[in-house]
């Protein structure tokens, strides 16, 4: 396996659930997680969390924040909520890679790691706009896949079930949260994909929770 000792990691929704879980497992790793987060103030938060030293666990990476709105340009715009949903989800994704493609590609090396969801690969009421954004997210990845393995970039789709974080909790308040899973397990599973040996992608990978009901 390979190891993250040295590697920078941008992570966009760093100050996330998600997103200070997988910061948490680059530092622990060796690596440099960047916190970016439109929430500036959140992300730097996060930063001295990971920094702080814990006798169980030396630091052994580092972290930085920064303020980042992934739909480009930073001002607000007024749009509807199907845009923004949209903005965020699937557009921003795509210009992060259009920004991160000409530098990988210079250097023969790279890795994007796109979360995605089960709202791909399934749908329920009320949602067409997640499911829209999730959907072509996940084609996106595998169409940067196609394009990518050419020049020595891995793309990888991680098609998350439920997890216990704030996104979840805050929308569904009665979550049983037993149904979901931690989100370091996504972490980890990040992990798993950013260690492959040279050579090696994966192109999709799934994590679920065992007791999902929603999932078959």
């Amino acid at each position: 396996m390979s190891t993250l000792r040295g590697k920078v990691a941008q992570v966009t929704g760093g100050a996330g659930g998600l997103g200070t879980a997988i910061c948490r497992m680059l530092v622990a790793e060796g690596a440099k997680a960047v916190v970016a987060d439109v929430r500036g103030e959140q992300a730097e938060q996060v930063v001295t969390a990971l920094l702080t030293k814990h006798p169980a666990q030396p630091l052994v990476g580092s972290a930085e924040p920064l303020a980042l709105d992934v739909t480009l340009p930073v001002e607000e715009i007024a749009v509807s909520e199907w845009d923004r949903i949209l903005e965020v989800n699937l557009r921003g994704p795509f210009m992060l890679s259009r920004l991160a493609f000409p530098t990988m590609r210079r250097q023969g090396a790279g890795q994007i790691v796109n979360i995605v969801s089960t709202a791909a690969k399934r749908a329920w009421a009320n949602a067409s706009a997640y499911h829209a954004s999730k959907w072509g997210l996940l084609g996106l990845s595998h169409a940067l896949h196609v394009e990518g393995r050419a020049v020595g970039i891995g793309v990888t789709a991680i098609i998350a079930g439920g997890m216990r974080t704030p996104f979840l909790f805050d929308r569904f308040p009665d979550l049983d949260p037993e149904l979901l899973q931690d989100p370091s397990s996504v972490a980890n599973t990040v992990r798993f994909v950013l260690t492959q040996p040279a050579g090696t992608v994966v192109p999709e990978i799934t994590v679920l929770p065992f007791r999902e009901t929603s999932w078959p």
